[in-house]
């Protein structure tokens, strides 16, 4: 399991990869709200994938990352958005059909200055989750398949 990388910096990223997948998950969550969403939250999420890669190599996380799988969350993202965008196509490609419909992120928006409601993006949370799942297995699979090169091209 040595992948060259000192115990400082596996204790580290054990420390640091928890973390930055909280954060990569708030990111996308209050897109809505606040700068980021989807395409960088995933970036973040998939930025603990390839600390983990580098840290422990990937001998050491084998069994953890699976190719495959992260191919099909990729897969289920893009197709989750395309969904997403067909939803309202009775009104228009893209219409947020559960603004203002007060069930799941439906909230009533207040007039006048406010912090953001967390319920009332409508559509908007749920397709910054279908392309965060897109963005952080997509890179992470990148990640991975560019790990595997180097591996072959350093026992060639």
């Amino acid at each position: 399991m040595n992948s060259g990388m000192s115990l400082i910096v596996r204790t580290v990223t054990r420390l640091v990869y928890g973390l930055a997948l909280v954060f990569g998950f708030y990111v996308i969550m209050h897109g809505h709200l606040t700068p980021g969403g989807g395409f960088q939250g995933g970036a973040v999420v998939a930025s603990a994938f390839a600390l983990l890669l580098v840290a422990f190599g990937a001998a050491g996380i084998k069994g953890r990352l699976n190719h495959h799988l992260l191919q099909t969350l990729e897969e289920i993202g893009a197709l989750a958005f395309l969904a997403l965008g067909f939803v309202g196509i009775g009104t228009a490609f893209f219409y947020n059909l559960l603004a203002n419909s007060g069930s799941l992120f439906g909230g009533p928006v207040p007039l006048g200055p406010n912090a953001g409601v967390f319920n009332a993006g409508g559509t908007l949370p749920l397709m910054n989750w279908a392309v965060g799942l897109k963005v952080m297995t997509g890179i992470a699979a990148i990640v991975i398949a560019m790990l595997i090169g180097a591996r072959k091209e350093e026992t060639e």
